[in-house]
């Protein structure tokens, strides 16, 4: 992943100085197990060990210099621990296979990248949850098809993301659970040349479940739903950062991204403030998004092993968890200083001479006796001469003018069925649904 979106402790876990030790960890636990067993010298875990406890430094280019003689990066590695810890390194990797390491190692990679998502996740719902209950009961227009529909209050649009991203953090938690499993059963997973108790060991230490039949590679399924609900996460990030969009316009302006001192918004239009960083996310959840698919073309491997899903895995593994996380980081900034202009809401929500208030006056006449399908007639008759007016018609001046809506309705019944409040009266409800 390019650094311009990236964060230092997700990255930190995809280097390959993490991979190697977590390697490292698996082979010397391993060989743990297969001493307890008496298969190999208990010297020669006690060797690894010692060597470990002097906190090495992980040469990297060395590896990867032996690696481009053995074309084999597990072998490359073993080799260059044998040069260190010397005779006793022979017994490593006895009766495992190389995915045993690859599959295990990304297992702990995926679940200390989804326990930094799950944080991420944490802050972003705590930002959402505080603007929510600021603006519980500050009023705007809702809007379907882009079209004003009936008033809503901004802290209810905030609870619908809060809601859909509590959602998204179940998910990631079941998903963390799902993929974070342990493969110690070598080639084509009988345990032919190993020990079961070996790869539960392991996975004890690794804080792993066990994989219950690994076919030599734990099944892609896994990958597949954990990717699968990274995708949806950033689906979610797209669609909170599109409403901020949309409230940016310059027609609405209801809300906008800070702008800080400083900041420029074009090369050549000194006047702009543009929603530069939730079009950045946009772009963003594309590409976490756009990582799905490989990791469900994956699960199709032949027989008991291929390698197909290993290069998709080498990039999806770190840019998915990497961008993800930064995506979230960033929203929670737009959400924590996002600018919120409740006077313009209300006169947005003004500015249609009393329209939004339209479902109301029906629902009144055909409880007074007319029935629903003139009186839907008679209140769009009059809803399209304000429409048409672009709003300098009232609504409510016009019902109350036409002899059909007076035959059924006093002027204070009328007036009765513009009153804001009255959208707002089950708030608390939601919100309890929602927040607790």
């Amino acid at each position: 992943m390019i650094p311009r979106y990236s964060r230092p402790d997700m990255v930190k876990i995809w280097e390959p100085e993490n991979r190697f030790r977590i390697w490292f960890e698996i082979e010397a636990h391993a060989t743990d197990a297969l001493a307890a067993r008496g298969v190999v010298p208990a010297s020669a875990a006690q060797a690894l060990w010692k060597w470990w406890d002097t906190n090495p430094a992980i040469d990297v280019a060395a590896i990867d210099a032996i690696e481009a003689v053995t074309k084999h990066d597990v072998i490359a590695f073993l080799t260059w621990v044998a040069e260190q810890v010397g005779d006793e390194a022979r017994f490593m990797h006895q009766g495992m296979t190389s995915s045993d390491v690859l599959d295990t190692c990304l297992a702990v990679q995926l679940t200390q990248a989804t326990d930094l998502l799950l944080a991420d996740m944490d802050a972003l719902l705590a930002a959402i949850k505080t603007r929510a209950m600021e603006h519980k009961f500050t009023p705007t227009i809702g809007r379907s098809h882009g079209i004003h529909a009936e008033p809503v209050t901004f802290g209810m649009k905030l609870a619908q993301a809060y809601a859909e991203f509590a959602r998204g953090r179940e998910r990631l938690v079941a998903a963390r659970a799902e993929i974070a499993t342990c493969a110690v059963s070598g080639a084509v997973g009988t345990f032919a040349n190993i020990d079961p108790g070996v790869e539960a060991h392991v996975a004890a230490k690794l804080g792993l479940a066990i994989e219950p039949v690994s076919t030599q590679v734990i099944p892609r399924d896994r990958h597949a739903m954990y990717f699968a609900t990274l995708g949806v996460i950033a689906s979610s990030i797209e669609r909170l950062a599109t409403e901020v969009r949309h409230l940016q316009r310059t027609e609405v302006l209801e809300a906008e991204e800070y702008f800080s001192p400083g900041q420029k918004g074009s090369s050549a239009m000194p006047h702009k403030r543009n929603p530069v960083l939730t079009e950045n996310l946009t772009g963003l959840a594309r590409m976490v998004r756009g990582y799905v698919t490989p990791a469900l073309e994956n699960v199709a491997l032949w027989h008991e092993r291929d390698i197909s899903h290993s290069s998709v895995e080498r990039y999806i593994g770190p840019d998915a968890t990497i961008t993800l996380d930064f995506a979230l980081g960033r929203l929670t900034g737009v959400i924590d200083k996002l600018l919120i202009y409740p006077e313009r809401m209300q006169k947005n929500l003004d500015r249609m001479g009393g329209l939004v208030h339209s479902q109301r006056v029906l629902l009144a006449l055909t409880q007074a006796g007319i029935s629903r399908e003139d009186s839907y007639r008679i209140v769009q008759r009059n809803a399209m001469k304000v429409w048409e007016s672009d709003g300098a018609e009232s609504l409510m001046e016009l019902l109350k003018a036409d002899a059909d809506v007076r035959t059924k309705m006093s002027d204070e019944e009328i007036e009765d069925r513009f009153n804001l409040d009255y959208h707002f009266k089950h708030i608390d409800t939601i919100f309890e649904r929602v927040f607790g």
